[in-house]
């Protein structure tokens, strides 16, 4: 099934965590991709599947970037840890193009999306060169690490979903969380802690945040037309409650997400390692889900 968590290194300015590649399989009942969060309603369902969408060539993204600057680092923890990430990265992906089939078969809109997001990616790449291509990449790390320590902060995120598509998101949740500073560190490693590193690192970020919200809630809007639900006013009175309500998914985070711009930021300043030791029961609830 894949290794727990028990590899903890030393902090010396690098991630303190070796990530570890877990090879699962999750197997999705495709039947409800438009209503898998029984709980939380369809739209905040259509949320996380649009969010599901850029994350097979988003990954790969994060992996070339990372990949491009491997040969730099010195430090030997941190090449070992970027193997790891590169792993990790590569299952995400793996698990997330199943899950995006069902989607695919249901919302036209749903694979002209992801062939847009990975035309841009492939842009980034061409004209804006391996620096930009990896600040943007440590800032959807930081979008994704903050959506992930929301899953694993309110356990009322998951609860009342399907359990497949729980298992998935929570596995998710908890690597994101184990490899959220080796892309970071590899910045840091190459580019240094000058001003100029921090201005790309913040550019990075301004832009991501204007692109990513830019792209991803009108397609949000057009999957949710698709299921017909794009009036469905109980759907959106859960929405708010689980993004910035009480549940506040995404409220809780904002504060996090400003502190990236504090010029001596660092991913595990947020230290949410106590989350990791969930990794076991995890791994032995998820086998028995499957066997």
């Amino acid at each position: 099934m894949g290794a727990s968590r028990k590899n903890v290194i030393p902090f010396k300015g690098f991630t303190p965590l070796l990530p570890i590649r877990r090879d699962l399989r999750f197997h999705l009942p495709a039947e409800h991709i438009g209503d898998w969060h029984f709980a939380a309603g369809p739209v905040f369902t259509a949320f996380l599947n649009t969010f599901s969408i850029v994350l097979p060539v988003g990954e790969r993204f994060f992996i070339d970037s990372v990949r491009a600057y491997r040969d730099q680092v010195t430090d030997p923890e941190l090449k070992k840890a970027i193997t790891a990430f590169i792993g990790q990265e590569a299952m995400h992906g793996r698990e997330h193009e199943e899950y995006n089939d069902a989607l695919f078969a249901r919302a036209p809109v749903a694979p002209k999306f992801e062939r847009f997001v990975k035309g841009l990616l492939d842009r980034v790449t061409k004209h804006l060169g391996k620096e930009m291509s990896l600040s943007a990449t440590i800032a959807l790390e930081h979008f994704t690490a903050l959506l992930a320590d929301g899953v694993l902060r309110e356990p009322r995120v998951s609860a009342g979903a399907e359990p497949h598509y729980a298992a998935l998101w929570k596995w998710h949740a908890l690597e994101e969380t184990e490899h959220k500073a080796v892309a970071f560190d590899v910045w840091t490693a190459v580019m240094g802690k000058g001003p100029r590193a921090y201005a790309l690192r913040c550019a990075g970020l301004a832009l991501a945040t204007v692109v990513f919200w830019g792209l991803v809630i009108p397609v949000f809007l057009q999957v949710l037309r698709t299921e017909g639900k794009l009036t469905d006013v109980k759907g959106w009175a859960k929405f708010f409650r689980y993004t910035f309500g009480d549940i506040g998914l995404l409220r809780i985070q904002l504060a996090n997400y400003a502190d990236y711009f504090r010029p001596g930021f660092h991913p595990w300043d947020h230290d949410n390692r106590e989350y990791l030791k969930q990794i076991d029961e995890f791994l032995e609830a998820q086998q028995k889900l499957v066997a």
